[in-house]
């Protein structure tokens, strides 16, 4: 349809002037609409990103938008066609205050993230958990509130709702050490790690009856992939491990006092969410133009088209991690023959539609933050080698009713391999009595920061109720790429 084309104003919009550049764009963009490739929308967001970092288009094997990023490339190193900068949107001149647990243990680079972030003109509070360290656009631990009506997909995060599961069973935990031959197993047969991995059998999958994934264009080409990735985990971080967890008396109601049998998972909504983000992220930044500094935090307005799909699409992937995580729970309680006691979830990569103490409507985004709501229930792991630990938030209104995720790294993943002694990490879980399926070096626990120190600088954001100690871990295997 002719009132579909994408027009010449649309792309000299994204600062394309010179006709041969436009009529290589225009050809491209219409190429793609007219044999429905990809949606209006998303052709002009990668055309945006495409302009502002071609790198990645061209190092594309069969890209779309390949040639055109050659193009750009050569012109850019004969002195044409440079990036202009060009925002709709500044940032706010005073940096407002914003509170920081674990000061001391937080790098430079996640502090100015956070300033930044706290500049923006739709920023209304802001906060730092002593996890932090530097991500993309907001920083890992951070926890930003923004106007009731707007959204930033990089403040979500790119595995978006990302998230906690613990499933507490009626069995000693000295199971760990008198069958573990039998738990390794059945964490093996029940759990699937990697990029693209599947898993052939499902628990229940009943949330694919919803409707919402009939909801956007975009939800629609996802199903597929997201109903072949139910039960299944990512890269990285994400882990599913059996360990020892040590309940105090009257902590956890209805569970007496005691050393149980416990399965603890990490990971998120796989590449549904993925895509999810990746998508909504390039819309945001063609919508919403930046300074330089804050490009990654463009958010999209609930109020327009673009906002309400994310939101909807975003909701949806909080519901399918959950999905996720009961799936890999159901199945191995299954192999088990026994229903757990009780089961403690949380999400720490989502956004929240909340009230701050002066009843202030915002949009709270916590980008790799534990909800801690007063009596909020949640999880904060520490490493493969170290405990983590079932919290109760107290509702501390600084924090924006918010708490670490875990022990945050101490190192990035590149300065692991350069700087960490294998037999000494070996060592360590040898010591600590892990047995580990997967993960590589930096994965290891000296990448973290200590999570006695993290925990002990957020007392007054949480209650401990409960201590995790991992035994028996699976994560991806090492070949696999990080997608943390």
């Amino acid at each position: 349809m002719e009132h579909l084309k994408i027009s010449n104003k649309d792309i000299t919009s994204l600062g394309v002037n010179d006709v041969k550049i436009l009529e290589s764009f225009s050809r491209v963009a219409n190429g793609l609409l007219k044999h429905g490739v990809m949606d209006r929308i998303e052709i002009l967001a990668n055309l945006e990103a495409l302009i502002d970092d071609p790198m990645p288009y061209a190092m594309k094997k069969g890209g779309k938008f390949k040639n055109l990023a050659e193009t750009i490339i050569n012109l850019r190193k004969d002195g044409h066609f440079l990036k202009q900068p060009r925002t709709n949107f500044a940032l706010k001149t005073e940096i407002a205050d914003f509170p920081v647990w674990g000061l001391e243990h937080i790098e430079v680079g996640a502090l100015a993230q956070m300033k930044t972030a706290i500049k923006l003109p739709i920023a209304v509070a802001g906060a730092l958990m002593p996890d932090a360290h530097q991500g993309y656009g907001l920083p890992i631990g951070g926890v930003l509130a923004t106007t009731a009506n707007t959204i930033i997909p990089f403040a979500v995060g790119v595995d978006i709702a990302c998230r906690m599961c613990l499933s507490v069973f009626d069995l000693p935990a000295v199971m760990i050490d008198t069958d573990t031959d039998k738990l390794k197993t059945i964490l093996g047969e029940h759990t699937h790690f990697g990029i693209g991995c599947t898993s052939k059998e499902h628990f229940d999958s009943s949330l694919f009856d919803s409707r919402t994934w009939g909801e956007t264009k975009m939800i629609r080409s996802l199903r597929d992939k997201a109903y072949a990735q139910l039960g299944t985990s990512g890269t990285g971080n994400h882990f599913v491990e059996w360990g020892e967890l040590s309940i105090a008396d009257g902590a956890l109601e209805g569970i007496p006092a005691g050393n149980y049998l416990a399965l603890l998972s990490h990971s998120g909504s796989r590449g549904f969410g993925g895509s999810i983000a990746d998508h909504y992220a390039k819309i945001a930044m063609s919508k919403t133009k930046l300074p330089a500094e804050a490009k990654h935090l463009a958010w999209l307005d609930l109020d327009m088209e673009e906002g309400q799909e994310y939101w909807i699409a975003m909701n949806l992937a909080g519901e399918y991690a959950s999905a996720n995580h009961h799936e890999i729970h159901n199945k191995i309680a299954r192999a088990l023959n026994i229903k757990p006691l009780t089961m403690i979830e949380n999400h720490h990569n989502f956004a929240w539609r909340e009230q701050l103490a002066d009843d202030t409507e915002v949009m709270v985004h916590r980008k790799g933050a534990t909800p801690a709501g007063k009596g909020v229930l949640g999880i904060i792991p520490g490493s493969m080698s170290t405990p983590g630990f079932v919290v109760r938030g107290k509702g501390d209104a600084a924090s924006i009713n918010s708490a670490s995720h875990g022990a945050g790294r101490a190192m990035s993943r590149s300065a692991a391999f350069k700087v960490l002694d294998r037999a000494k990490v070996a060592a360590n879980l040898i010591e600590k009595r892990i047995t580990l399926t997967g993960s590589d070096i930096d994965e290891a626990p000296m990448a973290y920061k200590d999570i006695h120190t993290v925990m002990a600088a957020q007392t007054g954001l949480v209650d401990v109720l409960a201590k995790f100690e991992p035994r028996i871990v699976r994560m991806a295997d090492a070949r696999e790429k990080p997608e943390d």
